[in-house]
């Protein structure tokens, strides 16, 4: 089972910029996108002929942020959020349930500029922190999604000059490591623990991709009794139409 993860930046661009031929040509069993902007009415019907079950979780802000799941297995339940007052106006997390574990799409809030919503970030890698936990009662999970955080140094392509910057402040990287404590598993570094110079997000200023002067901060995470049936995660950085570019895992 192939699946990917990608923060599209509008999925109503990236439909122009041969997003269904991305489908077509590496052929997932399931798709996460996230920040796509729209609601399915504004999409037009463009998956329809793609034998897709599709949900959506838009933020309730026109244009902003927002989650959709497109799969070729029928959910067995869905929801919309993380249940929790305060978290669930943008649009940020879509759960779909399948016999053997949930798949969580999360989009984490951005700590933004001076860090002027840090406070609000740790509020919520808390309460999202809780909500997974709080599935693994039930079945395993895998979540993925743009996490808005570089974990380590290695990461990222310039750690000493982007110290406390959104996305590597110290508590945001800390916000990750309770992740890790949790138990849940970084699946990439799983496979590539000390690879340098990989990367899933590139500023659009400087000629920041072609340098790859980058940052890892889409990732796919699991319980950990679900890492011995991921075969490989891997970071497609030749996928243009996009600051982020896709991510994906095997699961056999």
């Amino acid at each position: 089972m192939k699946l990917i993860s990608w923060n599209v930046n509008g999925i109503r661009a990236v439909l122009k910029k041969g997003f269904l031929e991305f489908l077509d040509e590496h052929r997932p069993d399931m798709i996460l996108l996230q920040e796509v902007k729209a609601t399915a009415d504004q999409v037009d019907g463009a998956f329809d002929a793609g034998g897709w079950e599709v949900n959506w979780n838009p933020a309730q802000k026109k244009g902003y942020s927002g989650v959709a799941t497109l799969s070729r297995h029928p959910a067995l339940s869905v929801r919309h959020g993380i249940g929790m007052p305060g978290h669930d106006d943008e649009g940020r997390v879509l759960t779909t349930e399948h016999p053997d574990f949930f798949v969580v799409n999360v989009y984490t809030p951005n700590s933004q500029d001076e860090l002027r919503r840090l406070p609000y970030r740790m509020t919520w890698d808390a309460a999202f922190l809780s909500y997974v936990k709080e599935l693994e009662k039930t079945k395993p999970v895998i979540f993925a999604g743009d996490l808005n955080v570089a974990h380590r140094e290695i990461d990222l392509a310039r750690p000493k000059q982007n110290r406390q910057s959104a996305g590597f402040s110290d508590e945001e990287r800390a916000g990750f490591d309770e992740i890790v404590a949790a138990g849940f598993i970084d699946t990439f570094r799983h496979f590539h623990p000390d690879e340098p110079d990989h990367y899933t997000w590139w500023s659009y200023r400087g000629g920041a991709r072609e340098k790859n002067v980058g940052w890892r901060i889409d990732y796919f995470c699991v319980s950990a009794p679900l890492i011995t049936r991921v075969t490989s995660a891997s970071i497609l950085p030749h996928v243009q139409g996009s600051d982020h570019c896709p991510v994906v895992i095997e699961v056999g």
